[in-house]
């Protein structure tokens, strides 16, 4: 036991020392010598429009997500239900089933709950807050 872990140690150590060597050698030997055109934003060989430091909207990102969690919900089912037959004659089909329907249903839930927040509309409409007027009691000072 102790061999393996001063083997990982050792290991450890070279890997960091090496990372380290790499770093300051790419330091040492690198150009700097920054200029206003070489750290302008390049935009594909066009000038850039507009500041590159701009707030995009966050829905883009949320729709981007929900892809990917379907997405990895049918790389994971996939395999699953290729080995459905093999485990229903290993006698285990009914867990297999089970298994892949919670899975579906904790999955559908989280997408009505996407879909209930409004999350996946492209123009979301926003609240007003407050547009109630507050008219004064009798016994108010400034009434």
């Amino acid at each position: 036991m102790a061999f393996q872990l001063a083997m990982t140690l050792g290991f450890m150590a070279i890997g960091t020392f090496a990372i380290g060597l790499i770093l300051l050698l790419g330091k040492v030997i690198r150009p700097h010598n920054p200029t206003e055109l070489k750290t302008s934003t390049y935009e594909c060989g066009e000038n850039p429009i507009g500041i590159a430091w701009f707030n995009f909207n966050n829905r883009f990102y949320l729709i981007s997500l929900v892809f990917v969690v379907f997405d990895v919900e049918i790389a994971l089912i996939l395999p699953t239900l290729l080995v459905y037959k093999e485990a229903i004659s290993l006698g285990q089909g009914l867990l297999v089933f089970t298994e892949i329907f919670l899975f579906l249903l904790i999955l559908s839930l989280g997408l009505v709950y996407v879909w209930a927040k409004g999350d996946l509309d492209w123009i979301k409409q926003i609240a007003q807050v407050g547009t109630s007027s507050v008219h004064p009691q009798k016994g108010d000072l400034h009434s």
